[in-house]
């Protein structure tokens, strides 16, 4: 009778599985790298003025489908994951200026007729000092993916690195016109647009590396910086008080 009881146990509880949550899913990671790195590319080569292209309207499909759809779905796949740093860098940078959150905001301030230049009275100086506001708070937002980037590869580190430099020379920019120095605001903005094209850059080479590693037999080094992060970071334990009766 025991043997029979303890066989109903066995069979009535389920193995359990050690498999990672989230661990079956698809990566979603290449869609929003690639969605930042073609937006990002697109509004870069514009502050570039390359082939003459200075206006940003065009670009609406990519700021507000593109990356801001894109970014939004891949954000939330990567929560199921368990991938925090994705998921909060995906999800910021899909409705903002350069990126998710950050893409979209920007994409609709440059919707016409949403007539957000018009509160302004036109492009006042007004207009541009608030810009620059804008800019430069994602600026100060995106240094937090900065350092934690430093924890993880060299690729990344130069991700965030030029996407840092790129939105503080566009916000300096925006305060130079707004100051009425336009030849100093153009040379900043083309600054802006050259470090926003290495940002770019590393986007794609991350989003080889996706998906080379899920569907080649080899993958492309990222150069981990994790191991030497975690030597550097690493603290000496802390001594406890001795106790009056171990002193004496």
């Amino acid at each position: 009778m025991s043997t029979e009881k303890e066989n109903e146990t066995m069979v009535s509880k389920p193995a359990q599985s050690t498999m990672k949550p989230g661990a079956y899913l698809a990566n979603p990671a290449p869609l929003a790298m690639g969605g930042f790195a073609t937006t990002f590319l697109s509004l870069s080569l514009a502050m570039m003025k390359f082939r003459g292209v200075f206006t940003q309207t065009i670009f609406m499909g990519d700021l507000c489908f593109v990356a801001g759809i894109g970014l939004l779905i891949s954000a939330q796949w990567e929560m199921v994951r368990g991938n925090t740093f994705s998921y909060t860098y995906g999800l910021a940078y899909l409705e903002s200026h350069h990126q998710a959150l950050f893409y979209g905001g920007y994409g609709v301030i440059l919707i016409p007729s949403l007539g957000i230049a018009e509160a302004y009275g036109g492009y006042t100086s007004e207009y541009h000092n608030a810009l620059g506001f804008f800019v430069l708070i994602w600026a100060v937002f995106n240094l937090f993916f900065l350092l934690a980037s430093c924890a993880l590869n060299i690729v990344y580190i130069i991700l965030f690195l030029g996407l840092e430099l790129c939105l503080i020379l566009d916000a300096a920019s925006s305060f130079a016109l707004g100051d009425g120095l336009v030849e100093i605001s153009a040379n900043l903005i083309t600054a802006a647009g050259a470090f926003g094209f290495i940002a770019s850059l590393a986007g794609y080479y991350s989003v080889l590396q996706s998906l080379c590693e899920d569907s080649l037999p080899f993958s492309i080094p990222m150069g981990d910086t994790s191991r030497a992060w975690k030597r550097w970071c690493k603290k000496a334990p802390l001594q406890t008080p001795k106790r009056e009766e171990d002193m004496v």
